[in-house]
């Protein structure tokens, strides 16, 4: 072969190989995505609750259902959570850990965990009932696992892969649940939805910009579900004197609020991003694809949109699903798990709908 055929051949057969050492998101997008590090609530706890002593545990079956192995790991479902489908979708491993789990090594924190925690909200008050990991809490924990990262790696490297990260934030609905709807704490402190959503926006402001200090440069926000379609929810709507009185149906007004917290997010979002020098902030919006799959659940393969899989699926969730509660045959039929949480099939329809929107805003 002549001299120059051979160096062509080098460069085409390094450029080739290079190609195939680039992994490729679902959306097309080149994945430069080091490593998922999530903050929250339950539907994004993978079992750090299981090291609190709090109720809001799911570390027992029929949790863990169609987990692998069929393992009750913590998380509040079925199977599978959308930050376990995303860090598998983005190639950086299979399931996304909780941090707490002391099998989690420096080496896994490398390519992320998670530190939310069931029952956790904004609000102290939410914390102070629940007995979660406030997300202060949460924050000083990444604080520790960045310190653990730069033992193992380096300041220099430690550095690059928070910047390349991507910081996933859902947290709220526990907020709105136990100090406006359940429990109007809220009512009394602050009298209107709306000042109370402004109140709790201000301090996810603050847990963002902390992220952003720490070296966080890409960070997604979920929304609000449709809560009053939560079947814990219609329950409720249906005892209490209302329009809904004695109709398990969706309490339209706590669907309306959830609409109006997220407009206000999507505008503050843009804000951040603007205010954030070199970084890039986005909303997950949540609530459309749990909408559509009410709406037009065969559209899914779902045949249940109003009751859970576990149990009358009318209340229960935590420790009120349990092993002596019956399960439906096939959760994959199902859109909700337990009253208040998603199947995995449910999760696999939310990651596919952010890996198609967000993350494109995030990676380009």
């Amino acid at each position: 072969m002549e001299p120059r055929n051979t160096i062509f051949f080098t460069i085409f057969f390094i450029a080739s190989l290079a190609s195939l050492l680039i992994p490729i998101t679902a959306s097309g997008h080149a994945n430069h995505v080091t490593a998922l590090f999530a903050f929250g609530d339950s539907t994004i706890d993978p079992g750090n609750n299981n090291h609190l002593v709090t109720l809001f545990r799911s570390d027992h079956p029929p949790y863990g259902k169609d987990f692998p192995g069929q393992v009750s790991s913590g998380r509040f479902c079925d199977g599978k959570l959308v930050t376990d489908f995303l860090a598998a979708s983005l190639g950086l491993k299979e399931l996304l850990p909780a941090y707490l789990d002391p099998s989690v090594t420096d080496t896994d924190l490398l390519t992320g965990v998670s530190f939310a925690s069931a029952g956790s909200g904004l609000d102290d008050q939410t914390i102070r009932l629940t007995q979660t990991l406030s997300l202060p809490t949460q924050l000083n924990y990444f604080d520790e696992a960045l310190g653990r990262i730069r033992t193992r790696v380096g300041a220099e490297e430690a550095r690059r892969i928070v910047e390349n990260s991507l910081f996933l934030i859902s947290v709220g609905s526990n907020d709105m649940f136990y100090n406006f709807y359940n429990i109007p704490f809220g009512v009394l402190e602050y009298g209107s939805i709306s000042d109370y959503q402004d109140v709790l926006l201000r301090d996810l402001e603050g847990v963002v910009q902390r992220l952003y200090r720490a070296g966080a440069r890409r960070i997604a926000v979920a929304g609000l579900p449709p809560i009053g379609c939560l079947p814990m929810q219609m329950t409720v709507g249906s005892i209490f004197p209302s329009f809904h009185f004695l109709q398990r149906v969706c309490v339209d007004q706590q669907n309306w609020d959830s609409q109006g917290y997220n407009q206000k997010l999507h505008d503050l979002t843009s804000t951040w991003q603007a205010q954030l020098d070199g970084a890039k902030v986005v909303d997950l919006d949540i609530y459309s694809p749990i909408m559509d799959m009410i709406e037009d659940p065969a559209k899914y393969g779902f045949e249940e949109t109003a009751r859970a899989c576990c149990g009358t699926g009318l209340v229960e969730a935590g420790p009120l699903c349990n092993a002596i509660d019956p399960t439906c045959p096939d959760a994959s039929k199902y859109i909700f798990w337990d009253a208040v949480h998603l199947t995995e099939a449910a999760y696999q329809v939310i990651a596919d709908a952010t890996t198609t929107t967000a993350l494109p805003q995030l990676l380009g």
